[in-house]
């Protein structure tokens, strides 16, 4: 007779035993070395007063291992931490401005965030940019106080009498002399947003794809790059208060806006979601930058803007690939950037790291040097060494995301970690000896770790910081199967402490997002341990799709999502129920964004689950690609479904709606632009007309992700009370927050 070892009986207490407790547990998301190396500034979330959402704040962490110290405090919150070389801290935050030397007049810097200033010493933090649309990211170079800044831009805005371009941003409103109000951007998109507010004008006509991104609809405005003058972070006011000896433009009145620079006055949707990089003597700016034809069909570009003159020259461009995430060596000479080969209905996409000289004239059709011709693994995260003689990056590996080194003269590549982490956020010291980084994996949030540089393999020096360690509920372990093809499919598996012969765990099979993505670091949003701390098993496969086993992996269900991954999610599933302290008779399946789309094919093809639980999933896939803000990732790997159809029918789980028998809980939220909400109601009617047993639980403010406290612990009281239901046997119990 198998105990229930859902009670979690007999367990030491955790903070994944309360959902109060998890939601509650700090959370860093990003990490950012000082010039001297001596500390890291770490953005850190914690809930607010009102536990109704999360607030960031900066943190100082000690490179040496000293205690951790919060450096800001506000009711909006900060991040996006950089550096001046003097070690001032810059954040964006949207706090308000206490001087009123500096605070923001005639709506110059709207509700949007704000650029701030942090001196190396210590003491307040003071504004130093805020423009209308709001500053949306911030870099600084790394040998002189320069800084640029992206923010959003209505399109007329600084179109008047040809624009500014590549020139001081004027005085507000216009000098005595006479410069029209539409030659200043950044008062000329101040007065266009009054305008449209004032006569309550929401509407945005677009004239070519893209339309939407994730969770936000894409315009009216557009996003800009600025450059920041030296004057703006110098330590005195900089905005002059219209003193004679203010920065340039202030003695106009143009405080607010003086020592702006707009280098992209007709950007179009060109930087949208584009990582940008100034050049260490802060002359250039290096970026991605989009290029949309009529026909929704994009390439991205790599680009240098001259920050004096706003002059736009191309580095590298090429129809078939993307080229991102450029990285600006130390000694300022060359540039690295990722190169995505897009995919085709024939083959899946590759991604390396390609490396060309920074004065080299571009556009040409180069496509760079390949760094990485041998390695069969997607590079991301990349970072120059201090002496710009090698590259840093890390890639999905069976399961893990170690760092590699790839020495940029003779390509020999070092892989840098041995353990079963997954690291992001690189960060080499000055003086080379160390490589800082967050470090997570399934069993461990994201914690800052100090890496020996010249020793592989050795074990990373955890860093104190908010929210870590943490003890778990459980443990973690190690699952391989042979699928029916003959590749092995492996995947973890969190185990309960309750766990073993005696008190066998019911299982839940939870399928990963992507599909090009790994089961290999931590998640708050699909947080096993949670799951554990109620008696289960959660077993977390890598099935067909999945990154870090090579290309040929990926193409083994490049044109097939349904079926082959399927068939490699059972047959670990199988091995997972042979274990000794599994209970093969209580079995559950969760899936998330492709996961879901799983979860919905399954349901389709299997009777093995008790319960399946489909989040933001996909549905009918011809409804799915005219509406999704991507439909050109489907044209490339599906074709268009009105001329090509066949892959959208021999792949979409809606065939099959008349076979489900097994109780489905369906999740969405409204704002989720990338599986639109409309998948969730087709998924529920059809569910509904054939009799299926069914639940929809539906968050009219929430995106692709469940973000808010609130409704993050009712996506888990639901999911705990419909999964006792059905794999335990309990009774069905309605959250009571749910009415």
């Amino acid at each position: 007779m198998t105990t229930d070892a859902a009670a979690g009986g007999g367990v030491a207490t955790t903070l994944f035993h309360d959902l109060g407790d998890f939601v509650a547990i700090p959370r860093i998301g990003a990490l950012r070395l000082s010039p001297d190396g001596t500390w890291l500034a770490a953005a850190v979330q914690t809930l607010s007063a009102d536990r109704k959402r999360y607030l960031t704040s900066i943190w100082r962490i000690d490179a040496d291992g000293g205690p951790p110290r919060r450096l800001t405090r506000s009711a909006e919150g900060e991040g996006n931490p950089r550096f001046l070389p003097d070690g001032s801290l810059l954040f964006i935050s949207k706090r308000p401005d206490a001087n009123p030397a500096t605070a923001r007049r005639d709506g110059a810097g709207g509700d949007g965030a704000a650029l701030w200033l942090l001196p190396p010493g210590g003491g307040e933090a003071r504004m130093v940019a805020a423009l209308p649309g709001g500053v949306a990211a911030a870099e600084a170079a790394r040998d002189r106080a320069a800084v640029a800044v992206t923010s959003p831009v209505l399109p007329a805005a600084g179109q008047g009498q040809g624009g500014t371009g590549g020139r001081a941003v004027p005085p507000c409103g216009g000098s005595p002399g006479g410069r029209p109000p539409g030659d200043n951007t950044a008062a000329d998109d101040a007065r266009l947003r009054k305008e449209r507010a004032d006569a309550g004008v929401t509407a945005i006509l677009h004239e070519s794809e893209p339309v939407r991104y994730w969770d936000h609809d894409l315009g009216p405005d557009q996003l800009r790059l600025f450059a920041v003058e030296e004057a703006r972070l110098a330590e005195a006011d900089p905005a002059g208060a219209g003193r004679p000896d203010g920065p340039a433009g202030a003695r106009d009145g143009a405080g607010d806006f003086a020592g702006l620079r707009d280098l992209t006055p007709r950007p179009g949707r060109a930087l949208d979601d584009q990582a940008f990089e100034l050049t260490p003597d802060g002359t250039s700016v290096v970026t991605g930058w989009w290029q949309w034809d009529p026909a929704a069909e994009s390439r991205c570009e790599l680009v240098m803007i001259d920050v004096a003159t706003g002059k736009r020259r191309v580095l590298l461009s090429q129809a078939d690939r993307d080229f991102t995430g450029p990285r600006v060596s130390p000694d300022g000479r060359r540039i690295v950037c990722l190169r995505e080969t897009r995919a085709t209905r024939d083959e899946p996409a590759d991604v390396t790291l390609v490396m060309l000289d920074a004065g080299d004239p571009g556009g040409t059709g180069d496509p760079g040097t390949d760094l990485l011709p041998g390695m069969d693994r997607w590079p991301q995260e990349q970072a120059w060494s201090h002496d710009s003689r090698a590259v840093y990056f890390a890639a999905d590996d069976r399961g893990r995301r170690p760092v590699f080194r790839v020495d940029v003269e003779t390509g020999a590549v070092a892989r840098l970690t041995g353990d079963d982490g997954a690291y992001t956020d690189l960060n080499p010291a000055p003086d080379g000896r160390y490589l800082y980084a967050l470090r997570s994996a399934v069993d461990s949030p994201p914690t800052p770790v100090r890496i020996d540089a010249s020793a592989p393999d050795a074990a990373p020096a955890a860093l104190p910081c908010p929210g870590a360690p943490l003890a778990l509920p459980g443990r973690l372990d190690e699952v391989t199967a042979t699928a029916d093809d003959g590749d092995p499919i492996r995947a973890w598996l969190v185990l309960p402490a309750t766990a073993s012969p005696r008190a066998r765990a019911p299982l839940l099979l939870w399928v990963h997002g992507g599909p090009n993505s790994s089961w290999n670091s931590w998640s708050w949003r699909w947080n096993p341990w949670l799951m554990a701390a109620r008696g289960y098993a959660v077993l977390l496969p890598d099935p067909a799709l999945s990154t870090g086993y090579g290309r040929q992996f990926i193409a083994r269900a490049h044109r097939d999502w349904g079926a082959r991954p399927f068939a490699d999610v059972m047959a670990v599933t199988d091995a997972a129920c042979a274990r000794p302290d599994i209970d093969a008779d209580r079995v559950g399946m969760m899936g998330g964004s492709y996961g879901g789309y799983m979860a919905n094919w399954m349901a389709g093809h299997t009777d093995r689950f008790k319960a399946i639980v489909s989040h933001a999933g996909l549905w009918m896939l011809d409804q799915m690609f005219g509406t999704t803000d991507q439909p050109m990732f489907w044209r490339q790997q599906f074709g268009d479904p009105l001329t090509s159809p066949e892959l959208y029918e021999a792949n979409s789980p809606h065939r099959h709606v008349a076979r489900i028998r097994t109780p489905m809980l369906v999740i969405h939220g409204n704002r989720d632009y990338r599986v639109p909400v409309t998948e969730a109601l087709r998924l529920w009617w059809d569910l509904s007309s054939h009799g299926a047993t069914a639940k929809f639980l539906y968050f009219p403010d929430e995106n692709h992700w469940i973000l808010t406290p609130g409704n993050a612990r009712i996506w888990y009281e639901t999911v705990f009370a419909f999964l006792a239901s059905h794999v335990l046997g309990r009774q069905w119990e309605r959250p009571r927050l749910l009415g």
